[in-house]
């Protein structure tokens, strides 16, 4: 059995109020993280990175050929290359933070109990959200790095904003990361995770990512313009072409409250799972 917690925020001697939640050591679930994915997971890494490229060549140069230029952020005419490369590079942060939060937290979660063996120890449920989420982020920053790097090869990455489209993708990854995490911590069984699929597909075919949001009806594009993966591609997209304005600043928000939201999400659901 576990150890007994009240509902209040536990306090030890040295008055931290946060101290039951968070013992200031994620570094631990970091370096635990890392030698398993040197160990078994970096062939899923490495496989990760060329999906996205792979979409680019196929359909930005192949199709690209028949599309020819379309407007861009601000009407700026651009390839259609152009186009889709910045809304690749969030579909690839999204799906790695995804895969990091989801179904590997499913299995640590409910038969490796391994987020169970990690709070009978000094650590925190903060320090195993920050940890797990931040090994999602390093799979989102090496894949936005990468990214960029062929972008910028194809001659894709015009402005100098482009570089921004780095830490702006691990932003993305932060908010899908924090979320699907906490998400996750409700699913008991295999089948429960189609849902999460399910959710994904919808939001990489209708989220702009290949064609622009006036194609569709105004109501159908309210919805849209609600999910998460919208706001990720018009903000890589527009700092791929450097049209920066309040818009930017908009989206930029919307992760910001994403992450947080996911992160208390975590917390406390990890508290109310282990620490009763």
């Amino acid at each position: 059995m576990g150890p007994v917690h009240d509902g209040a925020p536990h306090l030890v001697p040295d008055g931290r109020p946060l101290a039951g939640l968070y013992s200031r050591n994620a570094r631990a679930v970091i370096a635990r993280g890392l030698l398993a994915t040197r160990t078994s997971n970096w062939t899923v890494m490495v496989s990760g990175f060329f999906e996205p490229v792979l979409y680019l060549l196929s359909m930005g140069i192949g199709l690209g050929a028949l599309v020819g230029e379309v407007a861009g952020p601000g009407g700026q005419e651009i390839s259609y290359a152009a186009y889709i490369a910045p809304a690749l590079l969030a579909v690839s942060a999204m799906n790695g933070a995804v895969y990091d939060s989801t179904w590997n937290v499913f299995f640590k979660l409910n038969f490796a109990k391994l987020y169970q063996n990690m709070l009978y120890t000094s650590l925190g449920p903060l320090d195993v959200a920050i940890g797990e989420i931040f090994l999602a982020l390093l799979r989102g920053f090496l894949y936005a790095t990468g990214f960029t790097v062929v972008m910028a090869a194809l001659g894709l990455a015009t402005s100098p904003w482009a570089l921004l489209m780095v830490p702006a993708s691990v932003l993305i990854a932060f908010g899908f990361a924090a979320v699907g995490m906490g998400i996750t911590s409700f699913m008991t069984r295999f089948q429960q995770m189609d849902w999460i699929g399910f959710a994904l597909l919808p939001m990489f075919l209708f989220s702009a990512t290949f064609y622009p949001l006036t194609v569709y009806p105004e109501p159908v594009r309210w919805f849209i313009q609600a999910l998460p993966l919208w706001h990720g591609v018009e903000l890589l997209r527009q700092l791929g072409v450097g049209q920066v304005g309040p818009a930017t600043l908009g989206h930029l928000a919307y992760y910001l409250v994403m992450a947080a939201a996911g992160l208390v999400l975590t917390t406390v659901r990890l508290r109310a799972l282990f620490l009763r």
